[in-house]
């Protein structure tokens, strides 16, 4: 065995808890130990420089047959190593290929961590990957144009190993591989390994499988419209949620999709056409124009509000800028006043009975913080509604509804970061 494909299988082994990196690298044969353990510990300490580069870079997907962890070999040894030894092979002709990339990555990265060495990347927090980069690899079935039991199927005869459906995140933790699992909690969810790379997957670019974080699978699944609903999709773009409501409602009834942006929206209309979304208006306007005594929303009963945020919570951006601060506290009330403005708009549509409200933050100021004072707006026109119970992480208690809502993160229910409060009206009395 090689240098490089040696090293892999040391790295593979840590991750799967095989055992340490110096007992690995003894157990290993290779001939030269001290060759090997210095260069298993180096692509250790820059872990998580390199996982950001390789995937800025897209060289997973360019190189199919590339495993990550001797990807992860190579690049340092192009990018921070001494270089090729004994030749490289085949390895060094197709890594040069992708050379130019992977550098400019690497200085971008150190453009946005503000250090000038490689070194400092490491000083800047990049070493250590987190619970950011063990978060699985979700992917939604899309039910408008296959079933789950026919994709478990077609990955089983691809040589997967299903594991069945999960009992909890241990499951998840120790997923590794090619095994796969069914969501313990949403039933069309697929959940892979981390960094599992299913973009240049048949099915996924046929529109069979959404590859869609289960957190952001949370807005649609809470909201629940029926088939035949109206459904307001306030801020859409880029539309993976607006096609899960399209599953739920089995394309019957009416979604009006709204984004501001042009190139966004054209987009999203790519990703529905390729989905077989059919119930869907999309509208190239600001939600706040909207009026809602316009007629044409008269039977919107049913609004999914997920707003543009701080984006604190998304795990690519923890992964690609771990030194990263908090947003300011200008640019959190800048983007909690808007939150307000448009979830006090949403509630003023005459028909509506439910709304999610959601955001990729983990901020208070842009979560319960518009939430209470959404509520305290609408003059008891709505009240939050318990939202999955056994959800193992809830809202700040802020105030007394906040244990309604729902908070995610990767530490605690290995997703993304996420936030949703669902709101429904009001009874009145007879």
């Amino acid at each position: 065995m090689g240098l490089y494909a040696a090293a892999a299988s040391v790295l593979a082994g840590v991750d799967s808890r095989q055992g340490s990196a110096k007992g690995l690298v003894y157990a290993s044969g290779f001939q030269n130990v001290k060759q090997l353990y210095a260069l298993v510990c180096e692509t250790q300490r820059y872990s998580a420089v390199l996982d950001a580069v390789i995937a800025s870079a897209g060289l997973l997907r360019a190189e199919k047959k590339l495993r990550p962890h001797l990807a992860k070999v190579l690049v340092y040894e192009l990018l921070l190593g001494k270089g090729f030894r004994g030749g490289g092979g085949r390895w060094k002709s197709l890594l040069r290929r992708h050379q130019a990339r992977l550098k400019a990555e690497l200085a971008r990265l150190k453009v946005r961590r503000g250090v000038s060495r490689n070194e400092d990347l490491v000083a800047a927090g990049g070493s250590q990957p987190g619970a950011a980069s063990q978060v699985p690899r979700f992917v939604r079935v899309n039910t408008l144009k296959t079933h789950t039991e026919d994709a478990v199927d077609y990955f089983k005869r691809q040589g997967f190993s299903y594991q069945g459906r999960a009992s909890g995140l241990d499951d998840l933790r120790t997923l590794q591989g090619k095994c796969f699992l069914l969501d313990s909690l949403l039933p069309e969810l697929l959940v892979f390994p981390a960094h599992t790379d299913l973009h240049q997957h048949p099915l996924y670019q046929a529109g069979h499988l959404i590859l869609q974080d289960k957190a952001s699978c949370l807005p649609a699944t809470l909201l629940a419209p029926p088939p035949g609903s109206h459904v307001i999709d306030a801020c859409a773009a880029p539309g993976n949620k607006t096609s899960h409501l399209a599953a739920l409602m089995k394309n019957q009834g009416k979604i009006f999709a709204f984004d501001h942006d042009a190139k966004r929206l054209a987009s999203m209309g790519t990703l529905l056409a390729r989905a077989g979304v059919s119930c869907c208006e999309l509208a190239e306007k600001d939600f706040l124009t909207v009026s809602p005594s316009d007629e044409r929303y008269q039977k919107v009963q049913y609004i999914l509000l997920d707003p543009s945020c701080s984006g604190s919570g998304m795990v690519t951006r923890q992964l690609e800028q771990p030194g990263e601060g908090p947003p300011s506290k200008e640019r959190l009330q800048a983007l909690a006043g808007f939150q307000l403005r448009a979830l006090c708009h949403a509630l003023a549509f005459p028909a509506l009975q439910r709304l999610v409200y959601s955001t990729c933050s983990l901020c208070q100021e842009e979560n319960e913080d518009v939430v209470q004072a959404a509520l305290e707006q609408s003059a008891g026109a709505f009240r939050l509604a318990p939202a999955l119970p056994a959800w193992p992480q809830r809202g700040l208690s802020t105030f007394p509804e906040a244990h309604h809502c729902l908070r995610a993160c990767p530490e605690s229910t290995l997703t993304g970061g996420f936030f949703v409060a669902v709101f429904e009206r009001e009874e009145v009395p007879r």
